[in-house]
C-alpha cells in the first residue's frame, strides 16, 4: 500500500542519510526523464501549460499587474506584437474606446477609404429607405455634411440617374439618396472636399468603433503607429485603463502565448517583484502554488532555467496531460524507465520524504527541493494510475493515509478480475457490489472470463477511459471537505496534487532563515 505522507510528521526525529539520499537520487532520475520527455517537440506544448498556469496567480493588485504589462509594452523587444493583441482585445471587448481615438484623428481614415471599393460601400452606403428615418453610419455623415455645407460640396455627390438631385428635394424625401452613386461621391470627397474628413459629422459616426470591425490590421496597425511613433497620449491612456480593468488571468492567457522563451523570461523577472513571499496557506489549488515557485526561482534569464520550469510545472499542475504524451509511441523508451523509477520510489520507506520539506521550508534554499516535492507528487500520480484498484483497494488506502470518505450515489462496481453482469450484482447496506460472490454461483455459459489485470501504461490503454472501473463508484473525500464526488479515473490527480498542497503547507509554516 502506498504512504502518500499526508500526516505531519515528527520533525525533530532522526532521519537516515542513506535513505535521504537514494529518494533523491531517485527523483533527480525522474526529473531527468521527464526533462527529455518534453524537450522536442512537447516543449510548445510545456510552454502553453506554463502561461496559462501563471494566469492564475491572483496576489497583483490592480497597480501592479497594469505596471508590469505597461512595461513590457515599452521595453520588450516584442511590444508591437503584444500591443497588436491588445489592441485586438480592446477591439473586440471595448470598440467605443478605439472610436474615441478615431474620433480625434478622423483626417486619417482618408488612406484608409482612398480606392478601396469594398471599404467605401461598407460604410457609406447605408442609406435609410423609405420606411426609415435614419441614414446609418458613413452615409449619415455624408447627408449631413452635404447639406451643411451644400454651397461648396453639393456639385461633388455623384447621382445615378440622368440628372442629379436637388438639396431641397433630398430634405423632403431623404430616400433619394439611395440613388448616390457612393462609390464615386466618397473619391470625389476625398480629391476635392478634405473639410469632410476633419468634420464634426464625420467625427461623430466614428464614435461607437463600428469601423475597426471593416478591416482591423489596417487599424492595430494605424494604433500601433500612433503609440511607438507619434506618442500619442490619449492611445497610451486607453492601453492603461484597458490593462487596469481587465484580469491578471485574461492578459496572461492572450499575451504570454505570443512571447519567445527569452521575452518570457523578462516577463518572469518582472513578475518577480511584485510577489511577496507566503509563509501559510489554505488553498489546496496547486495553481495557487506558481507565485511562490516564481519568487523563489532565483534564475529566470537563460533557456535552462526555463527547462526547470517547464518540468517543474508539467509535474505539479499537469500531470495527466504529462502522462498523456508517454504514453505516445515515440516515448517508449522514457515510458519504460518511468515505471520502474516510479515502483523503486513508491517502494521506499517513510524515512528519507521528512529531509525534502525540511529542505523547502529554508528561505535560502533554490526551488530545486519543492521540484523534487512536486517529483514526489507526479510519482505518486503515475503509481496510482499504474493498477486499476478494486473498490475496497482504494477504501483501504483512504484509511491507510487517514483519507475519511463518504459512499457518493451508487456503488456498482466492477472488480479488476473479472466481469460482471449488472443483472447479478446487489448492493450490501453499505452501498459495496456484492456481485463478485453472486457472480461465482454462475456456471456455464454464464461465467465471465478473467481478464488480465492492465495498466494505463500498457499500450493500448487510453489514458481518458479506464471504464472497466465503474465511473458509478464515486466517494466523497475529507481532502477537500467532502465538496465533489470522485471517482477511479480523477482520484490520482486529486491525491496527487493534495499531496504537494500538504507538503507545501508544512514548509510554508515552518519556514526558517
Amino acid at each position: 500500500m502506498v504512504h502518500l505522507f499526508l500526516s505531519e510528521p515528527d520533525w525533530s526525529c532522526d532521519e537516515s542519510n542513506d535513505s535521504f539520499k537514494q529518494r533523491t537520487s531517485l527523483l533527480n532520475d525522474l526529473d531527468s526523464i521527464v526533462r527529455i520527455l518534453i524537450a522536442s517537440k512537447s516543449r510548445s506544448e510545456a510552454r502553453l501549460w506554463l502561461c496559462k498556469d501563471l494566469s492564475q496567480i491572483n496576489s497583483l493588485s490592480r497597480h501592479q499587474k497594469h505596471e508590469l504589462f505597461i512595461t513590457l509594452l515599452k521595453t520588450s523587444s516584442q511590444k508591437k506584437d503584444l500591443a497588436s493583441q491588445i489592441l485586438q482585445m480592446i477591439f473586440d471587448k471595448h470598440p467605443k474606446k478605439a472610436g474615441y481615438i478615431l474620433s480625434k484623428k478622423s483626417h486619417m481614415l482618408e488612406d484608409f477609404f482612398r480606392g478601396n471599393q469594398r471599404r467605401i460601400l461598407l460604410w457609406f452606403s447605408n442609406f435609410a429607405n423609405s420606411g426609415d428615418t435614419d441614414h446609418k453610419n458613413g452615409a449619415k455623415a455624408l447627408s449631413q455634411f452635404a447639406f451643411l455645407n451644400r454651397d461648396i460640396c453639393w456639385e461633388e455627390l455623384e447621382w445615378k440617374g440622368k440628372h442629379g438631385q436637388s438639396p431641397a428635394m433630398v430634405a423632403t424625401k431623404p430616400h433619394y439618396f439611395l440613388d448616390l452613386d457612393v462609390e464615386q461621391t466618397v473619391e470625389n470627397f476625398l480629391e476635392n472636399v478634405p473639410e469632410f474628413w476633419s468634420s464634426r459629422e464625420f467625427a461623430d459616426t466614428l464614435k461607437d468603433g463600428d469601423i475597426v470591425l471593416l478591416d482591423t490590421k489596417f487599424f492595430i496597425t494605424m494604433f500601433i503607429n500612433l503609440m511607438y511613433k507619434q506618442d500619442m497620449d490619449e492611445v497610451w491612456d486607453i492601453i492603461e485603463s484597458f490593462l487596469k480593468e481587465e484580469s491578471f488571468s485574461s492578459l496572461c492567457s492572450h499575451l504570454l502565448i505570443l512571447l519567445e522563451e527569452k521575452e518570457l523570461c523578462v516577463f518572469l523577472n518582472l513578475l518577480q517583484k511584485y510577489l511577496k513571499p507566503r509563509h501559510t496557506d489554505t488553498d489546496t489549488d496547486t495553481c495557487q502554488y506558481m507565485d511562490v515557485i516564481v519568487f523563489r526561482y532565483n534564475d529566470t534569464k537563460s533557456s535552462d532555467s526555463i527547462s526547470e520550469l517547464l518540468m517543474l510545472n508539467a509535474v505539479i499542475n499537469r500531470g495527466r496531460q504529462l502522462m498523456k504524451i508517454l504514453q505516445e509511441d515515440e516515448h517508449r523508451e522514457e515510458k519504460i524507465k518511468i515505471i520502474d523509477i516510479v515502483k523503486q520510489i513508491c517502494d521506499l520507506s517513510d524515512d528519507g520524504f521528512v529531509p525534502l520539506i525540511k529542505e523547502c521550508s529554508k528561505k535560502n534554499k533554490s526551488i530545486n527541493w519543492i521540484k523534487l516535492l512536486g517529483l514526489q507528487s507526479w510519482a505518486f500520480y503515475c503509481f496510482l494510475c499504474e493498477g486499476f484498484w478494486t473498490f475496497e483497494g482504494w477504501e483501504s488506502m483512504f484509511n491507510e493515509n487517514g483519507i475519511s470518505f463518504r459512499h457518493s450515489g451508487k456503488h456498482g462496481f466492477l472488480d479488476s478480475n473479472e466481469l460482471v453482469d449488472e443483472s447479478e450484482s446487489d448492493s450490501d447496506g453499505n452501498g459495496r457490489s456484492c456481485s463478485r460472490s453472486n457472480s461465482k454461483k454462475k456456471k456455464g455459459k454464464h461465467r465471465k472470463k478473467r481478464r488480465r489485470r492492465r495498466s494505463v501504461f500498457d499500450d493500448d490503454v487510453d489514458l481518458g477511459r479506464m471504464d472497466f472501473q465503474s465511473k458509478d463508484c464515486n466517494w466523497l473525500l475529507s481532502t477537500d471537505g467532502y465538496s465533489t464526488s470522485w471517482n477511479s479515473v480523477d482520484l490520482p490527480e486529486h491525491l496527487s496534487k493534495h499531496c504537494f498542497s500538504t507538503w507545501m503547507k508544512w514548509a510554508f509554516s515552518r519556514s526558517v532563515g
